[in-house]
């Protein structure tokens, strides 16, 4: 994934029925991670869970925070709003299919369960706010990268890779509340990861 997502003069994707079939698509997308995600924590136990289901978490945070900005094409504020509302549909989308299929055939543990105390509605807005915040990031950083050096979207992904595990590690180190070595505490450091690689993607001059 080494090549340079560049505006070739194309137009940014911006109208409403892209924007609510990409929004299905993501959604039906986090479906399938967060029940892969919850097999592995279900069936896997030890180092094996933490490599499968760390694997099966990247590749879900990689995906929600550059899909919707390629796929509106995100160069000015209406790509961007448009990559973010994508992020929005397919987290109502997601929850849907999480209430009426996921969380009815058991896929949930019940370390899952007693995270939120025992309710199965604790995680919904906290989906909505995340699902909308990190590709609204996303969007900014290639936005930003295609006016100044070109979007690399290994170098996007590298990058914030990078961050996650400063400030996942960070948060450990310091006994931050609740903070451990383990997949909870990198997962979080993935919104303040997602907020700095925005800023950094905003540094340089622009190109002419």
């Amino acid at each position: 994934m080494s090549s340079a997502v560049r505006a070739h003069g194309s137009s940014e994707q911006t109208d409403v029925p892209f924007v609510v079939r990409s929004a299905i698509k993501l959604g039906l997308l986090e479906a399938i991670v967060v029940l892969l995600f919850s097999l592995g924590s279900r069936f896997l136990s030890g180092i094996v869970e933490l490599l499968v289901c760390g694997i099966i978490l990247a590749f879900g945070v990689a995906a929600i925070t550059v899909l919707p900005g390629l796929w509106t094409r995100a160069r000015t504020i209406d790509g961007i709003a448009s990559a973010a509302g994508i992020g929005l549909g397919a987290a109502f989308v997601f929850l849907f299919i999480d209430v009426a299929l996921l969380q009815p055939i058991g896929t949930y543990t019940n370390r899952w369960l007693e995270i939120g105390g025992g309710s199965d509605w604790w995680y919904h807005p906290v989906w909505w706010m995340v699902g909308t915040f990190v590709p609204w990031m996303g969007a900014v950083t290639l936005a930003n990268q295609a006016a100044r050096k070109g979007a690399s979207i290994s170098g996007v992904l590298l990058t914030l890779l990078a961050l996650v595990v400063v400030l996942g590690s960070g948060a450990v180190l310091a006994h931050l509340p609740h903070a451990r070595w383990g997949l909870g505490a990198f997962g979080v450091a993935v919104i303040p990861a997602a907020a700095l690689l925005c800023g950094i993607s905003a540094l340089g001059p622009r190109r002419s």
